[in-house]
């Protein structure tokens, strides 16, 4: 159908999108350091890729999770500063 070649197995692979994270831990660090952390990076990573931010807690060790989209075979975080 049409004259248009079809992709090759690297041009599919390069344009699809998977759902991937990073987080922020700190036993010592305060919680709004942590959110501090993560807001720059969301930030960093562009509102039209990212998918939400979570955190939870267990005793005095906090995480929060930035999830966000890549179409990148790695997940290489946007450099900061």
């Amino acid at each position: 159908m049409g004259d248009s070649p079809s992709p090759s197995i690297s041009e599919e692979k390069k344009d699809k999108w998977r759902l991937v994270y990073k987080y922020f831990r700190g036993t010592w660090d305060t919680w709004d350091n942590l959110f501090t952390e993560a807001a720059l990076f969301a930030t960093e990573v562009g509102p039209e890729r990212v998918v939400g931010i979570s955190h939870s807690a267990d005793d005095s060790d906090g995480v929060v999770t930035v999830w966000y989209w890549t179409n990148t075979d790695k997940a290489e975080p946007p450099k900061i500063g």
